[in-house]
């Protein structure tokens, strides 16, 4: 897992799985797959899952064409609201990109490190 700077400022954590190093062959294999671990998991709600790419083509937006799908699960880790800010940074959603060879899956670095670490090895896991 990468972990990068989107346009100078968002910090973000990425992997890149080539297809053959998972079992999944679709966006919505994978989001399915996080979604079970969301819904096993006390302290995560699941929210929704956003179809991103529709949602882009029915505005006529701008797809890069090596993007064959994508979308958005999200959830949240709320287990505390120590100051009204905090929501200011909830809820957390993690993309899931399918390439041509390859999905991407990446999020936002949330301000909790135990967010960050279980959001990390929930994608981790996706790999055979």
């Amino acid at each position: 897992m990468k972990q990068k700077i989107f346009k100078d400022k968002y910090h973000i954590f990425e992997i890149e799985f080539d297809k053959t190093e998972i079992e999944f062959s679709s966006v919505n294999e994978i989001i399915n797959t996080l979604k079970n671990k969301i819904d096993e998991n006390e302290i995560i709600a699941y929210i929704a899952t956003f179809d991103q790419f529709s949602h882009t083509k029915k505005i006529k937006g701008e797809i890069s064409p090596t993007i064959k799908d994508a979308k958005n699960i999200v959830f949240c880790f709320g287990k505390e609201i120590p100051t009204p800010e905090v929501l200011a940074v909830r809820p957390r959603s993690i993309g899931v990109v399918e390439l041509e060879d390859s999905f991407v899956v990446n999020f936002l670095e949330a301000p909790n490190e135990m967010a960050n670490a279980s959001m990390e090895d929930m994608i981790k896991s996706l790999k055979k």
